[in-house]
């Protein structure tokens, strides 16, 4: 059995990670850019996409504070593995929505997707629903579809969301994932857009996947990280 597939690892790990990143949080020094545009969607509350690449999860609780934004839930893999990503996020006030692109089986697969769509569809109506369209196995930073599909169904806009500190700790995972470290230079960077009337979904795709990129490759500059390699 693969540890993290354990009940109990899951939710002690989940624990020390929560922990972890709330204190890392506390003492980084953090660059605000564009922020105007998020606190814009803060204040009008309801529905919104917030997205972010998969390799930035470790850092997203800290761009939604909570006591001013609208609640939010985040949309996560249905796979084991993913059980663990759900607690630790849920621990920083962010519970999940059971998503899955990752799953073997082909019908449970479709199941769960249809579930997270309709689950995300009804969170939009209220507040915001995190996604890493990346996720969950990549390609890294290739945006799959099923954001502007979301934009286009809800009518909710999206804010794009780019996050980075150094120093950081980056994993050996398909998305070369980073991790906080305390007593660094932390930067977020936000850009918002609606889905244009009209407009094809490949074409939407295509364009909001490079301005995603660019918010992230902004924050990047700004804290001084350097590319994964």
């Amino acid at each position: 059995m693969r540890p993290l597939r354990n009940p109990v690892i899951q939710a002690s790990l989940a624990w020390l990670l929560a922990a972890w990143m709330r204190f890392c949080f506390a003492t980084i020094r953090w660059t605000h850019e564009n922020e105007t545009v998020a606190e814009g969607v803060w204040a009008k509350g309801g529905g919104v996409l917030c997205t972010f690449w998969h390799s930035r999860i470790g850092l997203s609780p800290a761009c939604w504070p909570l006591d001013r934004a609208q609640p939010a839930k985040a949309l996560i893999s249905l796979s084991p593995d993913g059980q663990f990503i759900a607690k630790a996020v849920a621990r920083q006030g962010i519970p999940a929505i059971r998503g899955s692109s990752a799953n073997k089986d082909k019908t449970e697969k479709a199941k769960g997707g249809t579930q997270a769509l309709r689950d995300g569809l009804k969170q939009l109506k209220v507040g915001a629903l995190a996604i890493t369209p990346d996720g969950p196995r990549g390609p890294a930073r290739q945006m799959a579809e099923g954001l502007p599909v979301l934009a286009k169904l809800s009518g909710a806009p999206a804010l794009f969301i780019g996050l980075s500190c150094k120093p950081a700790i980056r994993l050996n995972s398909w998305d070369k994932a980073i991790l906080p470290l305390p007593f660094g230079r932390g930067a977020i960077v936000w850009d918002l857009a609606q889905y244009p009337e009209g407009a094809d979904v490949a074409t939407v795709t295509a364009d909001w996947t490079a301005r995603l990129n660019a918010v992230e490759a902004r924050a990047d500059s700004i804290t001084g990280l350097e590319p994964a390699a």
